[in-house]
């Protein structure tokens, strides 16, 4: 139950930082991009939400990591969550890869609660 709520919570967290960094900066010349050996390649597949979430918790961590202010410490928790979801994210695909059988067409996903 732990191992849903805290990248949930890490997603969410950097996403609405994420959102606040780029609200407090409109009018300011944009950040620079990195360097394409740094991105990781978009990847589409099996599992395309698990993909797609991990482009946002990329998305957040560099927005996290750019912030000029600390926030009283609560900008650098926010980066060390979406790490650790980012984490969890490269262990479900790990888990699903050694797990095949559990992923077959037409197995239903278990409710996130």
């Amino acid at each position: 139950m732990n191992r849903i709520w805290l990248p949930t919570i890490a997603l969410t967290t950097g996403l609405v930082l994420g959102a606040g960094t780029a609200t407090l900066t409109l009018g300011q010349q944009p950040p620079p991009q990195p360097p394409p050996a740094q991105q990781r390649p978009p990847m589409q597949g099996k599992f395309p939400y698990i993909h797609a979430a991990d482009r946002a918790l990329q998305h957040a961590e560099a927005q996290l990591e750019k912030g000029a202010h600390h926030f009283g410490g609560h900008r650098a928790k926010a980066l060390q969550l979406v790490k650790q979801a980012e984490g969890e994210l490269k262990e479900a695909l790990a888990y699903a890869t050694a797990h095949p059988e559990e992923f077959k067409e037409g197995t239903a996903a278990a409710p996130v609660k």
